[in-house]
């Protein structure tokens, strides 16, 4: 049986907020003290929306059967693929197909709303 590899980001996956309750994404960024940080806010539907607040690199990966939206709030979000990288300034967002290497990186602090497949293995198939 293979190990499963630990990795360096604080990622939590529980369900922060129900339908009807109002989220305060600035003040949950503000008292964030991780480097590499992913809350899942809420679900809606099948998906879910997930607050990060990162800096630096996250590894390469893929997801076989989700498509990953990633929407910039502040600072800027760097997503490699093979063979170009995409620069995404404050409200811009880009989506990552199902199946597509990538991997996402900042060079300063900067917070990112994410929203994919509940289901959906943040580090990768």
């Amino acid at each position: 049986m293979a190990a499963i590899p630990s990795y360096p980001y604080e990622t939590r996956l529980s369900i922060l907020h129900k339908s009807l309750e109002t989220i305060d994404e600035k003040a949950l960024a503000n008292e964030c003290k991780f480097t590499w940080y992913n809350q899942t806010l809420c679900k809606v539907n099948d998906s879910v929306v997930r607050l990060g607040v990162v800096q630096g690199e996250y590894h390469w990966h893929k997801h076989d059967e989700d498509d990953e939206f990633f929407y910039v709030v502040e600072g800027q979000l760097l997503i490699d693929l093979e063979g170009r990288t995409v620069e995404l300034s404050p409200r811009q967002g880009f989506v990552v197909p199902k199946g597509v290497m990538h991997r996402t990186r900042a060079r300063l602090r900067t917070v990112i709303l994410m929203v994919e497949n509940a289901g959906i293995i943040p580090t990768g198939s």
